[in-house]
């Protein structure tokens, strides 16, 4: 009696469908690994400005706080802040005054920091989405095979009992599952993980537009 389990159902089918199966497998695995390793990044990505807004409003002077960080910041929202100091700092002439253009210098001078930090942060989501938008499809594409293979064998043994072509459409709709397992964590982890990047982004662009207003007023005064 033949057997139905998940492996006795990979086992009998042909190499191609295998390959795809073993395709969709490592699909799956690397969807979970992006996902945890996202998860993580984020988490202290949110942990480390937690900790910096603390810092940057308890009201120490930002020279001082500038002085602490260092000129190689660990975190994101340390490095947008550095990236603004050290042009708010190099647009001081020697007798102290400032360079015509500083406040547009320091506003590109962040954006270009919190655009290195997305990028950062965007990281491996395409391939999320991809995995999403093709894995259906790749194991159709398996259940097509199989199910092809499957009437081939029909026609070369004159047999249409159900009992013969019942494990043949097993295996080819395996692959279907499959694809299925694959994609479906694939959008969703796309969804959210796109999601939180975009809130750490806003996050970081609104306290850069809070920073420049800080520098605008001692600009002006």
């Amino acid at each position: 009696m033949e057997e139905y389990t998940m492996w006795a159902l990979f086992a009998r089918s042909t190499i191609t469908v295998k390959l795809v199966m073993i395709m969709l497998i490592v699909a799956s695995v690397w969807c979970w690994a992006i996902f945890i390793d996202k998860w993580l990044q984020f988490r202290r990505a949110r942990s480390e400005a937690a900790r910096f807004d603390a810092a940057f409003w308890s009201g120490e002077p930002l020279d001082e706080l500038f002085d602490e960080i260092g000129p190689d910041p660990r975190g994101p929202s340390e490095k947008i802040f550095v990236s603004g100091m050290i042009e708010w700092r190099r647009s001081h002439r020697e007798d102290g005054a400032l360079i015509p253009g500083a406040a547009a210098r320091i506003e590109r001078s962040m954006d270009v920091a919190i655009s290195k930090e997305s990028e950062r942060l965007q990281r491996n989501l395409l391939i999320l989405a991809t995995i999403g938008s093709t894995a259906p499809f790749v194991g159709l594409f398996g259940t097509v095979w199989g199910i092809m293979n499957s009437f081939i064998e029909i026609a070369e043994s004159q047999n249409t009992s159900l009992a013969v072509v019942a494990p043949g459409i097993a295996e080819a709709l395996l692959a279907t599952g499959l694809g299925l397992i694959a994609a479906i964590p694939a959008v969703v982890f796309y969804n959210k993980l796109s999601g939180d990047a975009d809130a750490i982004v806003a996050n970081y662009e609104a306290f850069a537009d809070e920073f420049s207003t800080i520098l605008s007023r001692q600009l002006d005064a």
